[in-house]
């Protein structure tokens, strides 16, 4: 447990925008497998690292035989992921809950929560958790999101909403952001 903070904290200097989320995974090609195909990515390389006993330990805080193999991965319009798959003589399998510190969940925005949960109920392994749900007077801002919560083959907890029926949603990021946010001269050699 941290101590306590007190007073006003350092805002990082130059910070832009979110890169990329990242998770572990028990079977990397599995993983790929099911975000290329039931999700839309693009896998666009992969890459290996350790073991190095000093490299290791100092830059990712794990043991110093740990070797590593990720794979990045791009959602379009607007995320990219990162999958590792570790080797290691410690390595833990369960996965926290999500009420666990470092519980998480990553969601995405359908156009129809039930066609979405129809698809996902269909592929082998994934866990869909209750029935679909649709928010209410106890989060009045967002009433009428609809939303469910999966599970993936490999267990990483995933979230699925339509933000459609919101009568007056809060600027979350979206669309036009992405829009506004791109150069206004890109250059063209990229």
């Amino acid at each position: 447990m941290s101590a306590p903070t007190h007073g006003k904290l350092a805002r990082v200097p130059g910070l832009r925008h979110a890169d990329h989320v990242a998770f572990t995974v028990p079977d990397l090609d599995e993983a790929v497998r099911f975000f290329v195909e039931a999700l839309g990515a693009e896998e666009l390389y992969r890459s290996t690292r350790g073991p190095d006993a000093d490299f290791m330990p100092e830059n990712f805080a794990v043991p110093q035989d740990a070797r590593l193999t990720l794979a990045m991965l791009r959602m379009p319009p607007n995320l990219n992921v990162e999958l590792f798959e570790w080797d290691t003589s410690d390595r833990r399998t369960e996965h926290p809950r999500h009420s666990d510190a470092g519980g998480h969940h990553l969601c995405f925005v359908v156009d129809d929560v039930d066609e979405a949960l129809a698809a996902l109920r269909s592929i082998p392994g994934v866990r869909v958790l209750g029935d679909r749900k649709e928010v209410a007077g106890d989060s009045p801002r967002v009433a009428g999101n609809r939303w469910a919560y999966f599970l993936t083959p490999w267990g990483l907890l995933m979230e699925i909403v339509d933000r459609s029926r919101v009568a007056d949603p809060p600027p979350l990021v979206g669309p036009a952001d992405w829009l506004a946010a791109a150069p206004q001269n890109p250059r063209k050699d990229q």
